[in-house]
């Protein structure tokens, strides 16, 4: 083989026969995905998340015929040719009927999906291994009725309508294998209406996740209960159960006042309430240290999920936070988002 010709600079004269073309031309690959960012968005765009809401505008919606709008438009050549051929004028005539009718289903499968518009995607969480309903709402800036819109997400395929001046929520199904963030994903929209001969479609990339809770342990040993249930205590809330009337005192809140009843009597009554002191549970993530990370998140899970049924109080102690002494749905989501994300790169961006 001819060694390699160098110029006086000591730099490759013949870059096609130089082994390291590429340090001959740094950064040319880079150099090209920036020109296409720039003069192809529509395409590049695919690939990152877009902030909601979501238009279609015709920037965003490819055309294509189907197997059988290229059957029809062999047809229509094989027409048009043989009626040019033998100078037959109603042959001919067909044909362009036929095209322009053609021509008309592309245009009004375009308009259907021009001036859609996703404005939110959510969903309610579940434990991994469970299947998660994602919720797409659609809404249009054009108001007229579009039908046979077909929304695709990962094999998932759900057909639906959307009447005119009103927004759909489209439900899709999405198997759920780990915990933590979960996005929305990559998901086409398309229509064939209305003669099937056009497939009409555009990508939609919505930046949204929503929470995937960690999987809960089966046959999860007993709660690690500390103490005993004590007596109720009394409380001015009015969100509990109603325990009796007392003569109204300096600094109660005006909404305990029983007014029908301080009528009656001539004087302040005030409706007095009580919550029960039941069993308050401390679940520690460091008195779990014989267990791996994933089956001590599983055992916490599945004894958040106990105490919650129970109706006792829960405290969760992870090693960057304390979350309660509490109960309830919110204190539930916040102690599972938390061992959800633990460990994970995004934990930071907690919802």
């Amino acid at each position: 083989m001819d060694p390699v010709r160098r110029n006086a600079r000591g730099k490759c004269s013949e870059p096609w026969r130089c082994p390291d073309v590429d340090a001959v031309r740094p950064g040319l690959w880079s150099r090209l995905l920036a020109v296409a960012e720039r003069r192809l968005p529509a395409l590049t765009r695919l690939k990152q998340p877009e902030a909601l809401p979501l238009v279609l505008n015709r920037h965003r919606i490819y055309v294509l015929p189907t197997l059988h709008g290229v059957a029809f438009g062999s047809l229509l050549v094989v027409l048009g040719v043989g009626a040019l051929n033998y100078d037959n004028n109603p042959a001919l005539i067909l044909g362009l009927m036929l095209a322009s009718t053609a021509h008309t289903g592309l245009l009004m499968g375009f308009l259907g999906l021009r001036g859609l518009r996703l404005r939110d995607v959510d969903a309610q969480p579940v434990h991994a291994g469970e299947v998660l309903t994602m919720r797409f709402h659609f809404d249009a800036v054009e108001s007229r009725r579009r039908a046979g819109l077909c929304l695709r997400r990962d094999g998932a395929v759900r057909h639906f309508d959307l009447p005119a001046e009103a927004g759909r929520m489209v439900e899709v199904p999405v198997p759920t294998r780990e915990r933590g963030w979960l996005r929305a994903g990559r998901v086409s929209l398309s229509m064939r209406r209305p003669f099937g001969m056009f497939v009409v479609w555009s990508w939609l990339h919505p930046d949204r996740r929503v929470i995937v809770y960690p999987r809960p342990e089966r046959s999860a040993p007993p709660l690690p209960l500390r103490g005993d249930v004590g007596a109720p205590r009394r409380t001015r809330g009015p969100d509990e159960s109603f325990h009796g009337l007392r003569d109204y005192r300096s600094g109660d809140a005006l909404r305990t006042i029983a007014w029908k009843r301080s009528a009656q009597s001539g004087q302040l009554q005030v409706k007095e309430f009580e919550t029960p002191r039941g069993q308050e549970v401390v679940l520690r993530w460091a008195e779990l240290d014989g267990l791996a990370v994933e089956p001590r998140i599983s055992r916490l899970t599945s004894w958040l999920l106990e105490a919650e049924h129970r109706g006792m109080r829960s405290t969760l102690v992870m090693p960057d936070a304390v979350l309660g002494p509490a109960r309830g749905d919110a204190h539930l989501h916040a102690c599972l988002s938390r061992l959800a994300l633990h460990g994970r790169e995004d934990a930071a961006h907690e919802a």
